[in-house]
């Protein structure tokens, strides 16, 4: 980095655009983009999926496959222009003086090679360093991306670490050439809430440390609140708007960041009073964009004949540190009127329990050895003592990390496992030693699951009217073909699907309304109960308020008594009445969502809060970042399952944590704690989130 003048740009792109040529046309995937990376400057690039962020960074890396091309503009790399670059500077330049992080670890590392040599290969090939030097470099990287016993790491081999540990080496990898930029796209977006937050830490602190500027592609706001000091908000191939964190996210000045901010769920939002805002309408697809304002056709703010009647270029907002935005009417907009809601919604009435579990368990027996089935067995204790109930259209938010049980206790409760041992009460019925096969129609079409990946659950040769018609039959649903023509069309309106979408097929639907054909299938035989496991954790933000908002109207027509499983505190916090945490197969919290969101903690959730990226300037969050990963449902800790991670074990005498597992404490009102801790050093805790002192003045 010694080598460039800190007053230049490390990274300059002007009137960037990129296309790509298919047989029927050429489709503008990026236009007239531009952006500035000073040296040490961390950019985040944040927009809807599709809208060209990942289109510029492979721009950046000149990698756009055979059929893209950039057609205009220039991106200038320390003052030299990529594009005019021949093959073996680019060769030269990638890896070492810009490098890459992807969202899937996997695809950067090879399976067949130990962590040690591919971490070498980069400085050996790129820096023509020798043998034992660049594995000392790859040591101190290891212990940099604070991965424990570095050797071990090293001499491993990239399916013997877990996603966030196979993500620090993606990192480590990047950084061994020491880059003057590096870029990422979606680093964290695959891994648990804990992990990001030790990520987040590790890329700010290793870009101080390095002096690395940094371009941040992510539809998190929150996250590139966490890591950059600027922002670029992109819709539809073009920069909408672009400036200082802090000048965008208290002084927006496009009617699209404005939008994005709505339908995110900031502590502020309330389903009742202050419901989430979904975008209206679609993106635009690339080659049937609008004329003018690409935004223009779903813009609050639109003006016929004057926002489409020319292309909208760049406007400086003056007073503020290189803050733009392209619209036409920013002087006419009166950006300080709080956005109220059409009209408040009705809270959904808690009625009686529907569903009761009580100590519920879940044993695996698996092999000690993978490859050979004989020797001992070990038993696997995906959940232990499960004990909880849920009423008549209430949510009950199901949270933790991956490996907690979340998913295997939805498995058993839907009867595609039975459980190992206590009773699941649904209404009348005890359901829980009877397989889904052996369930009666009633009881099936009463319990229905909308699951994370809607692509997985659709027949891709049946049309969307055919799948949902089938469940009617299933459910048996009406007496006619007629009758549950009908219905399916009743239910399409019920998820806001236009009735055309009853002869499409599942491949000309976007990933939200694939999500939505999910939820009318579940609930095609009136369910009463709904497990929804992540079900919008794949969904672009605008996408997400909508899928919510549509589960939460289903919830309040029908009664609905909804388990919403998930890592995404933010939407909990948002959606949820009661929230039980789960950590490594037990309950350690549980408690309505104002109980858990406030302290006293058990310290596992003070953790989890901790580590929820929060896209509002006025929110002090108290920062804890867990050491060390999940123990293994295998070889569980003796004694408290979360005293291997536990910051507050040194408060409680003796070695307790360690020998005995704690009991379920009632604190007041229903809100229970699994933990050690005395109840004075409880009363103690403080808050994860305060407001800050300007937003408090």
């Amino acid at each position: 980095m010694t080598d460039w003048d800190s007053s230049k740009p490390i990274l300059e792109i002007e009137n960037l655009s990129i296309s790509f040529f298919t047989r029927a046309r050429e489709i503008p995937a990026v236009m007239d983009f531009s952006c500035t990376v000073m040296p040490g400057e961390a950019m985040g690039l944040v927009g809807e999926s599709g809208c060209g962020k990942s289109t510029v960074a492979l721009g950046v890396m000149q990698d756009l496959g055979v059929n893209g091309r950039i057609v205009g503009g220039t991106i200038k790399f320390k003052g030299r222009d990529l594009n005019a670059m021949s093959a073996a500077e680019l060769a030269r330049i990638r890896g070492s003086e810009i490098a890459m992080i992807y969202q899937e670890p996997m695809a950067s590392l090879n399976p067949a090679m130990k962590i040690g040599r591919q971490l070498m290969e980069v400085p050996m090939i790129h820096q023509d360093m020798p043998a034992d030097k660049a594995r000392a470099r790859a040591r101190q990287l290891v212990a940099d991306v604070r991965l424990p016993d570095p050797d071990r790491i090293l001499d491993a081999y990239p399916h013997q670490l877990s996603g966030g540990q196979q993500q620090r080496i993606v990192i480590a990898m990047a950084l061994m050439a020491n880059p003057a930029l590096l870029i990422l796209d979606e680093p964290t977006t695959a891994l648990d809430v804990t992990v990001e937050a030790g990520i987040v830490d590790l890329v700010k602190d290793l870009g101080v440390k390095y002096g690395t500027s940094m371009l941040f592609i992510s539809h998190n706001l929150g996250l590139i609140m966490e890591t950059c000091n600027r922002l670029c908000v992109m819709y539809s191939g073009e920069a909408v708007e672009t400036g200082n964190i802090r000048d965008v996210f208290n002084k927006m000045r496009h009617p699209y960041t404005q939008a994005l901010f709505r339908a995110i769920p900031l502590p502020s939002a309330d389903k009742t009073s202050r419901p989430l805002r979904a975008i209206p309408g679609n993106f635009p697809l690339p080659h049937e964009r609008p004329p003018g304002c690409n935004f223009g056709p779903r813009c609050d703010y639109f003006k016929q004949g004057f926002c489409d009647a020319r292309d909208i270029p760049m406007a400086e907002i003056e007073g503020d540190d290189r803050h733009e935005s392209r619209c036409l009417r920013i002087d006419q907009i009166d950006w300080e009127a709080a956005w109220e809601a059409s009209k408040a919604a009705e809270a959904t009435p808690i009625g009686e329990v529907v569903l009761k579990m009580d100590d519920v368990r879940k044993y695996y027996e698996v092999a000690a050895s993978a490859l050979f089935s004989g020797g001992e067995t070990k038993v696997v204790k995906a959940n232990e003592t499960l004990s909880f109930d849920a009423r008549e259209g209430e949510t009950l938010a199901i949270v933790g990390e991956s490996g907690c049980g979340k998913s295997t206790f939805a498995k058993v409760l839907m009867g595609l496992e039975t459980a190992s041992g206590g009773k699941i009460m649904l209404f009348d019925e005890n359901v829980q030693s009877t397989p889904i096969q052996q369930r009666n129609t009633d009881t099936v079409s009463s319990l229905q699951m909308v699951f994370q990946n809607p692509f997985d659950t659709l027949n891709p040769s049946m049309t969307v009217g055919a799948q949902i018609i089938r469940a009617l039959e299933i459910f048996k649903v009406g007496k006619t073909p007629a009758e549950r023509h009908e219905r399916m069309l009743e239910l399409l309106d019920l998820v806001k699907l236009p009735r055309a979408f009853a002869d499409r097929m599942p491949r000309q639907l976007s990933g939200g309304q694939k999500q939505r054909v999910g939820i009318a299938r579940a609930f095609a035989g009136d369910a009463k109960v709904v497990v929804a496991d992540e079900p919008v954790s794949a969904l672009d933000v605008s996408v997400q308020a909508a899928v919510t908002q549509l589960l939460m109207d289903i919830q309040r027509k029908n009664g609905t008594t909804l388990l919403f499983i998930s890592h995404d505190l933010s939407i909990v916090r948002y959606l949820s009445d009661r929230v039980m945490v789960m950590y490594l197969g037990h309950v350690v919290e549980l408690g309505t969502t104002d109980q858990v969101f406030a302290p006293p903690y058990h310290p596992y959730t003070e953790a989890l809060l901790s580590a929820v990226p929060v896209a509002d300037t006025s929110v002090y969050k108290k920062r804890i970042v867990l050491e060390g990963d999940i123990p293994s449902a295998m070889d569980p800790p003796s004694g408290c399952p979360f005293q291997t991670r536990c910051r507050w074990k040194s408060e409680v005498p003796g070695n307790l944590c360690e020998t005995e597992v704690p009991p379920m404490r009632k604190l007041q009102d229903g809100h229970q704690i699994k933990c050690h801790l005395a109840d004075d050093i409880l009363a103690r805790m403080e808050p994860v989130f305060t407001l800050s002192n300007e937003a408090a003045e």
